[in-house]
């Protein structure tokens, strides 16, 4: 995938880039979401990352989930797809993206958490511990429709 960015990024300069990302609301018997504190900015999301040419969206999710929390996805469902103004992100070198995000939810999965170069900290949270001034404000919207107990599939 980076070889894919940087074509582009040759190609396009900092202009805005169409991704796709993918990512995962794991869930523990308690009812509690696993998050991650992210290294390189300091915000709390879920795990995920982009899809590469030619992988399926549920691919795409279960190998992040994998390099990001050492799990092992066993089951999953659609939670939602997001899209909009949220989209946009700059990164610190003036690159620009709109990213679409393909969300899933699972309660299945085997293995121990772990933590590598990407995340600070991994951990379970209830809806209520979960202070929104710490989220990444990418994923925030649908963190927050999980907190709220928005059924599935959320389409905005």
């Amino acid at each position: 995938m980076n070889d894919y960015i940087q074509t582009m990024r040759q190609m396009i300069g900092n202009e805005t880039l169409l991704t796709v990302g993918c990512g995962a609301m794991i869930e523990d018997a308690n009812g509690r979401i696993l998050l991650q504190k992210r290294s390189d900015h300091g915000m709390w999301g879920i795990p995920g990352g982009l899809l590469e040419i030619g992988e399926t969206f549920d691919s795409a999710v279960k190998r992040e989930v994998k390099e990001e929390t050492g799990l092992d996805l066993k089951a999953m469902e659609l939670y939602g797809i997001y899209s909009g103004e949220n989209g946009f992100a700059t990164y610190a070198n003036g690159d620009r993206v709109f990213s679409v995000q393909i969300v899933f939810r699972s309660i299945f999965y085997e293995g121990t958490l772990t933590t590598n170069h990407e995340s600070k900290r991994q951990a379970f949270f209830h809806a209520e511990e979960i202070h929104e001034s710490l989220l990444n404000p990418h994923q925030a919207p649908f963190i927050r429709d999980w907190m709220k107990g928005t059924s599935p599939p959320v389409i905005r």
